[in-house]
C-alpha cells in the first residue's frame, strides 16, 4: 500500500510537499495508519486529536495513545478537550453533528494560526461507499452522490482510493498501534448499520463493489462537470448580480428546456432545500418568500431575488440641531447654505424653520404617508413604493428622516416631502446629503 500512497501524494497532492500537515488522529485504525504513511513518506507532520469526552476513560486512553505515538516519532501533538454534550444541547444539534462542528472549527483555527498548512483526515473508500448510500437514501441530487471530496478548503483526504481492508493489512504488517472505538459496533446509527450489516452482504454478492463504486463516482464527476460548464454559460444569460445578492430573470428561465434543473443548479449553493416550493415560485404571486439558513429567496414580479439574511435594524436614531453629521445607521451631512444646487437622489434642500427638532431616523411602517415633492396631495408609502417598483428587499433597506412630530421629511434616496421645501420666504437653507 505504501508505494501506491506515495504515488498518490505525488500526483494528486503535490502542493503538500514542504508543508506542515496536521493529521487528524483519533487513535483508531484509519488515522493511525494515515499518520504512519505520512511519516514514512518523509512529510512534515504534527498530530491533532479531539477528545470529545463522550466515552469516559476510553476517551482518555485514545488521547494517551496519540501522545505516545507522537513522542515515539518526535512529532508535535495538539490535543483539545471538548464539552460535546453541553455544546449539543446549547446548539440544538445531535451529538454526532455537534462533534463534527467542534472538530472542523478547531481544525480551521489551527490552520488560521499557522500551526499547519492543511489538515489530513483518514476518510477512505469504504467511507465513500457509506456516504454514497446515506445520501442516496435521502433523495439527494447529483452533487450528493459524488462522494466525499478529496480536498475542501484546508482539509485533504489522501486515503480515499484505499479500502478498509488494505488499511487493516498495512497496520497488521507494520505493527501500527490503534484502539477500537466500541461505539462503532452499535447499529443505532445509520452509518454503522450500513457498515456492519448491509455492506458486508453486498460485498459478498458483488466482490468488485468498491472498484465499481470508483468507476461510478468517476462517471458522476464527469457528468457534474458538464452541468457546471453549462450552468456557467447560463448564469450570464439569466442572472444579474446586485449589491444585495443576485436576481434570476423568470421569463428567460421559463423559455429554456429543463428549467427546473437549471433553477436547481443556480439556487442550491445558497442552502435552499424546499425544492417543490422553489419550483412553484415560477408561477407564484409576487411577494412569496422562501428561507434557507442564511438567505431569503423572493418572487418579485418577473424576478427571483436572493439576498443574504441580515439582522433587522430597528429603533429610532435622534438628530439634534447642533449636529452637522451622523454616521449610523447611515451617513448624513447637514450644511447651512446660501445657494441651492440641483436636487439629486442623495441630496435635498429644506427650509430650516420648517424643521421641528429633534429629527430622527427610522424604518417605514404600514400606514406611513407623506406629501411627495412634485405631486399633489399625500400618498401612502406603500403606494409610493409600488409606483417606484421597489422590491421587498429594497423597501427593507429604506430609512426615513422624520421631524419631532414624526412627519416624514425625506424618504432617503427617493423623495422629500414638499412641506419642507424652500420658498421665497425661507431665511435659512439646509442641505442634507446622504453619503454613499
Amino acid at each position: 500500500m505504501f508505494p501506491e500512497f506515495e504515488e498518490h501524494l505525488r500526483t494528486s497532492f503535490s502542493y503538500l510537499e514542504n508543508q506542515v500537515i496536521a493529521v487528524a488522529c483519533s487513535g483508531g485504525l484509519d488515522s493511525m495508519v494515515l499518520a504512519d504513511l505520512f511519516i514514512r513518506a518523509g512529510y512534515r507532520v504534527c498530530l491533532v486529536h479531539c477528545n470529545f469526552m463522550l466515552r469516559n476513560q476510553e476517551s482518555e486512553q485514545d488521547a494517551q495513545l496519540v501522545r505516545d505515538f507522537a513522542a515515539q516519532h518526535h512529532l508535535p501533538v495538539y490535543i483539545k478537550r471538548f464539552y460535546t454534550q453541553q455544546y449539543a444541547q446549547y446548539s440544538g444539534l445531535n451529538t454526532q453533528l455537534a462533534a463534527r462542528t467542534l472538530r472542523y472549527n478547531w481544525f480551521e483555527e489551527l490552520v488560521l494560526r499557522k500551526s499547519a498548512a492543511y489538515v489530513a483526515t483518514a476518510h477512505h473508500l469504504d467511507d465513500n461507499l457509506e456516504t454514497f448510500m446515506i445520501n442516496l437514501s435521502r433523495g439527494t441530487g447529483l452533487k450528493g452522490l459524488l462522494g466525499i471530496p478529496a480536498e475542501s478548503q484546508f482539509v485533504v483526504r489522501p486515503l480515499l482510493p484505499f479500502s478498509r481492508e488494505a488499511i487493516l493489512a498495512y497496520a497488521q504488517k507494520n505493527k501500527i498501534p490503534w484502539r477500537e472505538d466500541q461505539s462503532n459496533q452499535t447499529t443505532a446509527y445509520l452509518r454503522n448499520k450500513l457498515r456492519l450489516e448491509v455492506i458486508p452482504t453486498w460485498k459478498k454478492q458483488v466482490p468488485q463493489l468498491l472498484q465499481q463504486l470508483q468507476k461510478t463516482l468517476h462517471h458522476l464527476h464527469q457528468s457534474q462537470q458538464l452541468i457546471d460548464d453549462y450552468s456557467a454559460l447560463l448564469y450570464s444569460y439569466l442572472v444579474e448580480e446586485t449589491p444585495d445578492g443576485i436576481q434570476v430573470d423568470i421569463p428567460k428561465l421559463k423559455k429554456l428546456p429543463h428549467n427546473q434543473a437549471i433553477l436547481y443548479e443556480l439556487i442550491h449553493p445558497f442552502g435552499f432545500t424546499a425544492w417543490e416550493d422553489i419550483y412553484g415560485l415560477l408561477e407564484a404571486p409576487s411577494g412569496k418568500k422562501i428561507f434557507s439558513k442564511n438567505y431569503t429567496l423572493l418572487k418579485d414580479r418577473t424576478l427571483l431575488m436572493i439576498q443574504k439574511n441580515r439582522p433587522l435594524e430597528s429603533g429610532i436614531y435622534k438628530i439634534h440641531p447642533q449636529q452637522k453629521e451622523i454616521n449610523e445607521p447611515i451617513r448624513l451631512q447637514f450644511t447651512y447654505i446660501n445657494d441651492c444646487e440641483n436636487v439629486k437622489e442623495n441630496i435635498i434642500f429644506v427650509d430650516q424653520q420648517k424643521l421641528k427638532y429633534p429629527l430622527h431616523l427610522r424604518k417605514w411602517q404600514e400606514g406611513d404617508y407623506f406629501y411627495p415633492l412634485g405631486l399633489a396631495g399625500k400618498k401612502k408609502l406603500s403606494k409610493f413604493f409600488k409606483d417606484e417598483k421597489l422590491s421587498l428587499f429594497a423597501k427593507q433597506k429604506i430609512w426615513l428622516l422624520c421631524d419631532a412630530d414624526d412627519h416624514i421629511v425625506w424618504v432617503i434616496g427617493y423623495r422629500m416631502d414638499h412641506r419642507y421645501k424652500i420658498s421665497d420666504s425661507t431665511k435659512t437653507k439646509v442641505k442634507i446629503e446622504l453619503i454613499q
